[in-house]
């Protein structure tokens, strides 16, 4: 399959030789499951943008430091092209910064969250079972990192997984969008880094629950399976 990477912001070059960027984070994340996947990268900040869709099985999006809120020009444009792939039915995949541009590009909400940060490993509940769910967990933990919520949904979509800290975590909004509020590509000492690197930004209590979080094994490949047998499948199917 060949995919198309929207990207939203970049790994700190003082990071990106010890993790890399973030193409290469999804590869490796991809390459568990299937190895043959075939990445093209986009820079959207710099509004670049495939001429060919017909030619990309499906598109996903990294994450970013930018809200959807803010008032960067690439921002709208990037909402339009996501709004563009709703009307072709193209299969997209939102990954956090992804989530809440899906959300405000089919009209629903997004918001700064009440209750804070939340970033390690969190831990969500499957409230939802569709076709492309093969296992039979309860839970799954993924690494998060973001202050922005969705807050509200089209009566269409459905949620997947959800917690008391994000209602909304994990959607699939409809037969070709899914998306998730998490960063199933992330490795765990890239969000150690990352959250030491913002100890400036992010309250000291949060910090060290963050990082004792990090103990916890994400589910990463879990979730890598779910987005390839999503991409293969069509309607949402409850079992």
């Amino acid at each position: 399959m060949r995919v198309a990477l929207l990207q939203c912001d970049e790994v700190l070059d003082k990071f990106r030789p010890q993790f890399g960027s973030y193409i290469e984070m999804f590869k490796r994340m991809f390459s568990r499951i299937d190895d043959s996947l075939i990445f093209d990268s986009y820079d959207c900040r710099a509004e670049q943008y495939p001429d060919d869709l017909d030619i990309y099985d499906f598109f996903i999006t990294t994450g970013s430091r930018a809200s959807v809120y803010d008032q960067d020009s690439w921002i709208p444009t990037l909402v339009e092209f996501v709004r563009r792939l709703a009307r072709e039915n193209r299969k997209f995949i939102g990954i956090c910064f992804g989530h809440q541009i899906i959300a405000v590009a089919l009209q629903a909400r997004v918001e700064k969250s009440e209750k804070g940060w939340g970033i390690g490993v969190a831990n969500n509940r499957i409230v939802c079972r569709p076709y492309w769910m093969n296992e039979k967990k309860e839970d799954i933990n993924i690494i998060v990192s973001h202050q922005d919520q969705v807050v509200s949904l089209p009566q269409q979509a459905e949620v997947i997984v959800e917690s008391d800290f994000c209602p909304f975590f994990m959607v699939q909004w409809n037969d070709h969008f899914l998306s998730i509020q998490g960063h199933p590509e992330w490795h765990p000492d890239y969000a150690r880094t990352l959250m030491n690197e913002r100890r400036t930004i992010i309250p000291p209590p949060t910090i060290e629950t963050g990082l004792q979080s990090l103990a916890k094994t994400p589910d990463n490949e879990i979730v890598a399976r779910w987005i390839i047998n999503f991409i293969g499948g069509q309607a949402l199917r409850r079992s």
